[in-house]
């Protein structure tokens, strides 16, 4: 039985992204020439037209035809996909347990000592109510 699909961008789905918001509307052949130098993605351009048409259907991306060429940009923000991305993080791994997370991620060698006191401060702030 087929994977359901997802409403979250895939890996692929998301470095197509990270391009399309560093550089702004691209070409297909603009995505698959970053995908290859900045990922070290070499992978053919129907994929890349393939993943792309996906993103299109699931309103991560707009497709714009210009002559032969299509263009694309980002539909979604960093914002909105982080978001959204670390709810379900926190629904499905954690319970809804923001806490839980919190504390894997205190407790995980991915965060040095000055990471911590960085997270202190954000936090300490937002108590205050300030913005981060």
């Amino acid at each position: 039985m087929a994977r359901p699909a997802s409403r979250y961008p895939t890996e692929l789905e998301l470095q197509i992204l990270k391009i399309l918001w560093r550089d702004g509307e691209c070409s297909v052949q603009q995505v698959r020439e970053s995908l290859a130098r900045d990922e070290a993605r070499d992978i053919a351009r129907t994929s890349v037209v393939t993943t792309l048409n996906i993103m299109t259907d699931k309103c991560l991306v707009h497709r714009e035809q210009r002559g032969k060429a299509y263009f694309f940009a980002a539909a979604v923000t960093h914002e909105e996909v982080s978001k959204g991305m670390l709810g379900d993080l926190v629904q499905r791994v954690f319970g809804g347990s923001a806490e839980a997370l919190l504390l894997n991620l205190l407790d995980s060698e991915h965060v040095d000592a000055e990471e911590h006191q960085a997270l202190r401060r954000l936090i300490n702030r937002k108590q205050r109510g300030g913005s981060s």
